[in-house]
């Protein structure tokens, strides 16, 4: 199968200078090994691993192996030269062992070579780019065509008849519900310097030194520290979350002198910015005058750290439960990944139940560039944000289309951009793409995938007799970063997590982690029609986004290789979770991962050499050697044994037992008057007490 797997990659890239390519991209002509400055060689280098996947029936096949070799031991290029020789080799091997291993998939390889090889075929490009999708992104196949139909069908896919409404459900949401969120900061941009940021001398010293690190993690759009008040989306969501509890006060939903409680967790993305984060964030929230109905806790790292060491190991002593305190310094913690933030902002609730306050029934995660459009969501879907939260569906119970017992104690809502929203709330954030694709989209296009489930997961709306929101709901499997929540008994019973190698899609893979529980119902989440918030990042966080543009592009690929092989380490059968989580979630979990992230990097890349400006060639010249240096990294840890992560994500799983094994002793301790567990819910509070923010102390 190499010879068809070549011919197909041949023909993507063009053979000569001048073809046509479905790609629309030219390889051939982006190859030239006489140019010798960095661009020159990065783009060649680039090129030649294309070249050289097409095989040796390539007219520049020796020239392009040849030129990898003079590269090889090069000080500033072995690196990127080891990466594509590595990655050729296994491509190739994947691409055997996958055809060795499915039959099916060897036949569709080989006639995709046979309709390529025809010139009279190639004429119709939209076919011939859905046989090439059939090959490496079958989720996508023909998911432009006949939309109402695919859309009916997955929405029935996740009908679940309803046995039993919750009895006892969220009732005063202002005080049952735990508020979250996750800041994420970085150094400023480049651009703007340093030297005039408003801040403390002191701090442009500490700066300095913190650009000079190398990135540890990659977010999507930081908060760059010295970032100005009105662009800084920590302040926009806090304002705009203590704009919705006051909306909630003058429509009598909640008490007046109620206060909401809000944590907010802390990453940063360069080692250095960790002792100076917290200091930080307090003298720009205090500047915030306008909150008057919340309570704020921000959480850095270095408090759950003493989470851990003053109230976790003495309890895991005490009770006898372990003396591997590793375990919870691994799992519990806010700086690294998006998935160590995710599930600690998860289970904080549980915390905050059993030492803090025993009314919490729940948590509901936003992000600070979302708002409840409290106006439109009265005047269009009849509730305010709280009056939703009430709904019986939050803990109800059912069946799902297979048969299978659920519980819904998730929620997740839907977003609408800030943009769309005076055509109206229920228009979605994420719409079917044009048939224009770019280059790398011909080998993976998410947004297909990602607009249906959009379409009919979160735009459904409960005014059927078939889906009437009392009978018959929907659950979600496509769910965002926030706007989705859990309650605190569905968490401390299941209790599920994101494993903390996952970065991108934390959200999408928490579930995964219980997708299956044959000893209960499978734990879901329902869908909240109406549930809505207003989604305003490119609003304010415009520069933001721009400077973490390429980190996302590649935190995306990695997301792909890591969903791929989580999924071969979960307890239950790789075609089972497949058909569970497609095709959304589901599309980033590969059958031929190392391919498809090699090819999609490569093609990518390339994109940014179609032009002759300096600014595209710096671009993808940053791209390269940023892209290099994490997905070899990646590439190394997942293919060096043959189950990576089946060891880790049970060890992590033993952690989050652990974790909540420990607050089922210490709730019984307390509620029996223990004075080892009285002492640590003193301490506790302590802790949380040190994390309020005062916004009275105004600087």
């Amino acid at each position: 199968m190499k010879d068809e797997f070549e011919a197909i990659v041949k023909y993507i890239i063009g053979t000569a200078t001048g073809d046509e390519s479905p790609s629309g991209i030219n390889i051939p002509s982006q190859f030239h090994p006489g140019e010798d400055n960095n661009f020159a060689i990065a783009r060649n280098l680039n090129s030649a691993f294309l070249i050289s996947l097409s095989g040796e029936s390539h007219p520049l096949y020796t020239k392009a192996n040849q030129y990898l070799d003079d590269f090889e031991y090069h000080p500033s290029w072995k690196k990127s030269v080891r990466f594509y020789k590595d990655g050729i080799k296994l491509v190739r091997s994947e691409i055997s062992g996958k055809c060795h291993d499915d039959k099916g998939f060897e036949k569709d390889l080989t006639r995709l070579r046979s309709w390529v090889g025809n010139p009279d075929n190639i004429k119709d490009q939209k076919e011939t780019a859905e046989k090439i999708r059939g090959i490496f992104f079958p989720e996508g196949i023909a998911l432009c065509k006949n939309r109402n139909e695919k859309i009916n069908r997955l929405r029935e896919k996740r009908k679940i008849k309803i046995l039993k409404l919750n009895r006892s459900p969220i009732a005063d949401p202002a005080k049952e519900i735990l508020f979250t969120s996750n800041i994420l900061i970085t150094v400023p941009s480049p651009a703007k310097g340093i030297d005039g940021l408003p801040v403390s001398p002191v701090l442009k010293k500490i700066l300095k030194q913190v650009t000079q690190e190398e990135q540890m993690y990659w977010y999507d759009h930081p908060i760059p520290v010295g970032t100005e008040p009105e662009h800084n989306e920590v302040l926009y969501g806090l304002e705009g979350l203590d704009k919705a509890v006051g909306f909630e006060k003058q429509r009598g939903i909640i008490d007046k002198d109620t206060r909401v409680a809000c944590v907010l967790s802390v990453s940063v993305t360069h080692e250095g910015l960790q002792g100076i984060a917290r200091k930080y964030l307090e003298d720009e929230l205090r500047k915030e005058k306008n909150i008057q109905h919340l309570d704020v806790y921000v959480l850095t790292e270095s408090d759950t750290i003493k989470l851990i060491e003053d109230i976790f190991m003495p309890a895991a002593e005490n009770y006898a439960t372990t003396k591997d305190f590793g375990l919870m310094h691994e799992v519990i913690g806010v700086d690294g990944e998006y998935s160590r933030h995710y599930s600690f902002l998860k289970a904080i609730a549980a915390f905050w139940q059993v030492f803090i306050d025993p009314g919490i029934k729940g948590t509901f995660k936003i992000d600070l560039d979302q708002v409840f459009p409290q106006k439109e969501l009265v005047e269009q879907s009849g509730h305010s944000a709280f009056e939703h939260f009430k709904t019986p569906l939050w803990g109800a119970e059912g069946i799902d289309t297979q048969g299978n017992g659920v519980e819904l104690g998730m929620i997740a809502g839907a977003l609408v951009n800030k943009k769309d929203i005076e055509s109206s709330l229920f228009t979605p954030d994420v719409r079917f793409p044009r048939n224009n694709f770019s280059a790398d989209e011909l080998i993976f296009f998410s947004t297909l995938p990602q607009a249906l489930s959009t379409e009919a997961e979160m735009m459904t709306r409960y005014t059927h007799n078939d889906l009437d929101g009392r009978s018959y709901c929907v659950q979600r499997i496509h769910v965002t970063g926030g706007t989705c929540g859990i309650l605190t008994d569905s968490l401390r019973r299941y209790r599920p997590f994101t494993p903390t190698f996952i970065g991108r899609g934390e959200d999408q893979a928490y579930i995964l982690s219980v997708l299956f529980d044959h000893s209960q119902r499978n734990l879901r989440y329902v869908h909240k029609d109406g549930l809505i918030m207003r989604h305003d990042k490119e609003a304010f966080a415009g520069d933001a986004i721009k400077m973490a543009a390429s980190g996302k592009l590649i935190s995306d690929y990695i997301r792909t290789l890591l969903f791929s092989y989580y999924a071969r380490a979960l307890p239950w059968s790789f075609e089972e979770i497949k058909d569970a989580i497609d095709p959304f979630t589901g599309c980033f979990v590969s059958q031929i991962p190392l391919t498809v992230v090699c090819l999609r990097f490569a093609l990518k890349a390339a994109s940014f050499f179609t032009g002759t400006s300096d600014y595209t060639n710096h671009q993808g010249f940053e791209f390269l050697h940023t892209g290099v240096r994490r997905l070899h990294n990646t590439i190394g840890r997942l293919t060096e044994n043959p189950d990576p992560l089946i060891d880790q994500f049970r060890k992590e799983k033993k952690g989050w037992h652990l974790f909540y094994d420990i607050l089922d002793k210490a709730e019984e301790g307390i509620k029996n008057g223990d004075h080892f567990a009285l002492d640590l819910k003193e301490k506790a509070n302590d802790l949380i007490r040190d994390c309020k923010i005062n916004f009275e102390r105004v600087g």
